[in-house]
């Protein structure tokens, strides 16, 4: 299986730099962990949205699209559970 390639929105990164500091690595490796399984266990469809999921790592969730064609994951969203479905 090829893996898939990651790609951040602009306002992606700009939320995780908003996250505190020592939970970032934490965050940056589930994301890089996509490429080789776009669709771990404890992944969720987004409702009423094609292609788009989120996973948890503690209390912060990532949004991301799932791009088959061209093998691409692009990160959405990265934020605290209260606010990030917003």
């Amino acid at each position: 299986m090829d893996s898939y390639q990651i790609s951040w929105k602009a306002s992606a990164k700009k939320e995780l730099q908003k996250i505190q500091p020592q939970i970032i690595p934490e965050i940056i490796k589930a994301v890089e962990s996509l490429a080789a399984d776009p669709y771990p266990n404890g992944c969720k469809k987004m409702a009423g949205m094609s292609s788009t999921y989120r996973i948890r790592k503690g209390n912060y969730r990532i949004i991301y699209s799932v791009l088959k064609n061209a093998l691409i994951i692009e990160i959405i969203r990265v934020g605290h559970r209260q606010n990030v479905y917003e």
